[in-house]
């Protein structure tokens, strides 16, 4: 593989960052696997649940899905949960990160904010503020936020619930990863 020679991002020339971006986008190609394989090792993480995690995602997309929600939501609802692994003390904005170059604001601000909304049926027993939610009342996706929890997140621990495998999802998360990303 061809390497540029500046040690400073000063010193760069336009013919380098086009090998960079060459070796990036070769590297890229393979990003909706290297996610969906953070969905995959969910299941091999230790937890007190009566479902593990990926259960808990499969539950979550399942429950979006019955309720026909439109795709990008339902690959929100398999992947919110993707952070739990490397950022367990953010895992909302962890999964928010890899979906924003790819999804509306909406769906990376429910993303990103469905860990405090999900607190309301829980904190009080953790002694937190199960209203911590109400700081976000007047933002106009608070009421998407509620309902993705309400409806779909927060249930989503019934080890008697009869899941869609990750096969029905597969292909949205494929579809939603192959749009162009936009940049921030």
């Amino acid at each position: 593989m061809e390497k540029v020679r500046f040690r400073s991002m000063q010193e760069s020339t336009p013919e380098e960052w086009a090998t960079i971006r060459e070796i990036e986008a070769r590297n890229n190609a393979d990003l909706v696997d290297r996610v969906i394989g953070q969905l995959l090792a969910l299941r091999e993480f230790e937890q007190a649940f009566a479902v593990d995690r990926y259960e808990h995602s499969l539950q979550t997309a399942t429950r979006a899905l019955r309720d026909g929600a439109e795709e990008e939501m339902l690959v929100a609802a398999v992947l919110h949960d993707i952070g739990d692994i490397l950022a367990p003390d953010n895992h909302a904005q962890y999964a928010a990160a890899v979906l924003r170059p790819f999804v509306s604001d909406r769906t990376h601000w429910v993303v990103a904010h469905h860990d405090v909304f999900q607190g309301y049926y829980f904190w009080q027993h953790v002694g937190r503020d199960r209203n911590a939610r109400e700081a976000y009342r007047e933002h106009p996706f608070f009421a998407d936020c509620e309902a993705f929890c309400e409806n779909w997140d927060q249930p989503a621990f019934d080890p008697n619930y009869e899941s869609e495998p990750f096969a029905t999802f597969e292909p949205m998360v494929r579809r939603i990863f192959a749009r162009t990303p936009r940049l921030p």
